[in-house]
């Protein structure tokens, strides 16, 4: 396999465990970084031993460069995905794959039509978590799927985070910062999904930030901050989920549980790579903790654009494509849908289930 040459735009927080894990993969080259703000893209590049830093014109017309990976804020994915796609760039994205349905769709046709890849984040579910919890799946540990609940109980951004406006924008909120994570992970884990009911709610429409560099500072909050709601899965089984920025008191909810017809299935946080998975079969007392499958346990963001530059070369799909975040996009938009108009939303688009990853890999490497 040729090392495929990557460049990064946007060198915000995320950044930087992406700049840290790139050349750790013996498939990718970190070539070029770019952002608006030259000065933290200078920043950034020389922490982490980038080559190069350049403006994203310059990255786009630069013809060794292969693959963009697109770490903006979530207004410009769609504009910066897109000028990728012009230039003959595959592209991947942060999570969401865009804001709007409309923007997702015009992303995947003009990757179509110019016969490149495009994919997005989340690539948690390459961890060793959520590929052991598939594995037991798969392995019939809890007999047939039946039923899960999802939770992510937060009280927002603003205590922590050094820009945390945006979280409460169009395209923010807990949906559409947290929900890719644990939606792509039920669709590993169950499949595609048939239709969705959803409640979305608010509980401020001012935050205040907490958190130094804003200390004081006001947000408008302008989308909902509490999303609840069901899907039904194309297999049969029913999962219940609550997003929310409206937890103040803190929960003990697990992340993920998923039901079946011999047992209960504990999957560990959708945002991280390990574990703990817990197994509890009909008959037993006490939650059993089982054993990871070998591969990724740590923070291994960089791992999506590793397997999509195989897969380049291989002309095998790649695991976080384009289709399956077009797909918990359109799900994401379905709980506020449905909450809007007071009916199911039934999905429209669908995707197919991420491979496995292969038991008998070197790290970092993900294909023979």
């Amino acid at each position: 396999m040729r090392k495929v040459k990557v460049g990064i735009v946007g060198c915000g927080k995320i950044s930087g465990i992406y700049m840290e894990n790139i050349n750790k993969f013996e498939i990718l080259e970190l070539a070029a970084c770019a952002d608006i703000d030259r000065a933290r893209a200078e920043e950034q590049a020389a922490r982490y031993g980038v080559p190069a830093v350049c403006t994203t014109e310059e990255m786009l017309q630069n013809p060794d460069i292969e693959i963009i990976i697109n770490l903006t804020i979530p207004a410009l994915h769609a504009s910066i995905c897109l000028a990728a796609l012009h230039a003959g760039k595959h592209v991947y994205v942060e999570k969401p794959l865009a804001i709007t349905r409309e923007e997702g769709k015009q992303v995947l046709a003009l990757a179509k039509e110019k016969g490149l890849l495009v994919g997005s984040a989340p690539e948690t579910f390459f961890g060793s978590g959520i590929q052991t919890a598939l594995s037991l799946i798969e392995n019939g540990a809890i007999g047939k799927p039946v039923g899960a609940t999802a939770f992510m109980m937060s009280r927002g951004h603003e205590n922590w985070h050094p820009d945390p406006e945006f979280y409460y924008a169009l395209g923010g909120g807990p949906m559409f910062d947290m929900g890719p994570y644990y939606l792509t992970a039920l669709v590993q884990l169950l499949g595609p999904i048939r239709r969705i009911a959803g409640m979305t709610g608010k509980a401020l429409e001012q935050r205040t930030i907490t958190s130094e560099k804003k200390y004081g500072n006001k947000i408008s909050v302008q989308v909902p901050t509490h999303v609840a709601g069901t899907l039904e899965f194309e297999q049969g089984a029913i999962a219940t989920l609550i997003m929310s920025f409206d937890i103040f008191g803190g929960s003990d909810l697990p992340h993920i549980e998923i039901y079946g017809t011999e047992g209960t299935l504990r999957v560990p946080d959708p945002n991280g790579f390990g574990g703990p998975v817990l197994l509890r079969r009909i008959g037993e007392k006490d939650w059993g903790e089982q054993p990871l499958l070998p591969g990724y346990k740590e923070n291994t963001r960089g791992i999506g654009p590793a397997d999509m530059a195989y897969a380049l070369q291989s002309g095998r799909p790649h695991r976080a494509s384009g289709e399956l975040a077009y797909h918990v996009l359109e799900a994401m938009w379905a709980f506020h849908d449905s909450s809007d108009n007071g009916a199911y939303h039934e999905m429209i688009s669908r995707c197919n289930r991420p491979a496995s990853l292969p038991l008998d890999l070197t790290l970092y490497e993900l294909d023979k």
